[in-house]
């Protein structure tokens, strides 16, 4: 069954998410089914992602939780873990690494990627999905509104950010012109989607040209 069929049929607790988000999952998740890893969200709310998640990844699978409201407590189950706090804490979101090591996903909104990206060693993970409200700086999830400003072209909005990750990926090849980061440094791709960023780690050590075969003898 596919993570849509899922999210379709489900009849548990209640969960929100937008239908493009779907493929883009699969397109990014589908190798870790059935492996041993820590899903991490960002946001639990009613319980049913935490749920769906379960089901996708499967039995060996450590789904964590993170959220603000201390109800949404009540979500945990075995293997679903359920953490307290404010996600723009850094010694929190640091103890929930300490906890259960570094995600292997993490599925964030926003504001937390504000955190990530100015301080990749405290929360800075081999796969992760960020979800923008596209020109604001952060957004409500469920209504998409903005909260704290916004605009086209904005430099201080997360695709604006996200958009110069994309120089600074390809900074060893820019002739001194910019300056490597952790982006460049510790990034395989960046995926952009509609209202979705995905940043995939990875190190690419070897940057040279490579040759194979025989060199060609004119003449003959």
């Amino acid at each position: 069954m596919s993570l849509w069929q899922d999210f379709s049929t489900h009849d548990g607790k209640l969960m929100h998410k937008w239908p493009h988000y779907f493929p883009i999952y699969e397109r990014h998740f589908s190798w870790y089914r059935n492996k041993s890893l820590t899903f991490l969200e960002i946001g639990v709310a009613r319980g049913g992602s935490a749920t769906m998640w379960q089901r996708y990844f499967g039995p060996l699978a450590k789904i964590v939780g993170i959220d603000i409201e201390e109800k949404f407590k009540e979500h945990e189950a075995p293997g679903i873990f359920i953490r307290i706090g404010d996600q723009s804490d850094e010694k929190f979101l640091q103890s929930v690494i300490d906890e259960f090591g570094v995600p292997d996903v993490v599925l964030m909104m926003v504001v937390t990627a504000w955190i990530t990206s100015r301080r990749p060693s405290i929360f800075y993970i081999p796969r992760c999905i960020r979800m923008p409200c596209t020109w604001s700086k952060t957004c409500t999830p469920r209504t998409g509104k903005n909260t704290v400003g916004g605009g086209v072209a904005n430099p201080d909005t997360f695709i604006e950010v996200s958009k110069r990750f994309i120089d600074q990926l390809n900074a060893d090849h820019s002739r001194g012109q910019i300056e490597p980061t952790f982006i460049t440094r510790q990034t395989f791709g960046i995926s952009f989607y509609d209202s979705v960023v995905v940043f995939e780690k990875g190190d690419v050590w070897r940057k040279e040209v490579a040759s194979a075969g025989h060199k060609p003898i004119f003449g003959r």
